[in-house]
């Protein structure tokens, strides 16, 4: 697998914000998203083994983990390991973009599904199959820049009933739109959504890597 970096640190989205979690960063998107966070994970990276990553994540007392990216669906080993971390014990997240069959992540794995919204630039990106494939213990998330956003993912959410059976995640992207804004808007709109700020960004330097 290609792999761009491991490391332990706080669980910074989703409803499991805030724990200690370690991280696995592989390498690789489809999409280029115009305010992505990782570019560097789109092209580096070095070759990793699946017994290297599990000796590797073995260093870091943490019985959560995520596996992120980039894109992890797109590599052909992301399945099995994940299938490897549940066996050891471990509650396993996977945080993906929504372009891949989220059904490649075995049972047990808690997906978070970013759905992107069209400050993107990769709204039609989304592979609508996806929603039927949800299962218990997913999650939803969009990153809203603007009202556009804001009302695209409160469209998508409607249409689909998503937070009738699922935590759905609104996070600002805090270059674009200010956090208070956004909360107004949701308490405006009096859908059962959620409020996420990317809690790494606000404990460690935003510009800081391997966090």
């Amino acid at each position: 697998m290609v792999v761009h970096e491991i490391f332990r640190s706080i669980q910074g989205e989703s409803t499991f914000a805030g724990r200690p979690c370690t991280f696995i960063r592989l390498s690789g998107c489809n999409l280029r998203c115009v305010w992505c966070d990782t570019p560097y994970a789109w092209h580096q990276g070095s070759e990793y083994t699946l017994p290297d990553i599990m000796k590797l994540v073995r260093i870091y007392p943490a019985d959560l983990m995520e596996i992120t990216g980039g894109e992890p669906l797109l590599q052909a080993d992301t399945p099995r390991l994940c299938a490897l971390l549940l066996e050891s014990g471990a509650t396993v997240l996977l945080e993906t973009n929504g372009s891949q069959n989220i059904d490649l992540a075995p049972m047990g794995v808690h997906r978070i599904m970013d759905i992107k919204t069209p400050s993107s630039q990769e709204q039609h990106s989304f592979d609508e199959k996806n929603i039927a494939r949800l299962r218990r213990g997913d999650e939803i998330k969009f990153v809203i820049g603007d009202r556009t956003d804001m009302d695209y993912a409160l469209s998508v959410t409607e249409t689909y009933a998503l937070s009738d059976h699922f935590p759905v995640l609104f996070s600002p992207m805090l270059e674009k739109l200010a956090p208070h804004q956004l909360a107004k808007w949701i308490l405006d709109s009096g859908k059962p959504v959620r409020l996420q700020m990317q809690l790494h960004k606000i404990i460690w330097d935003p510009e800081k890597r391997g966090v």
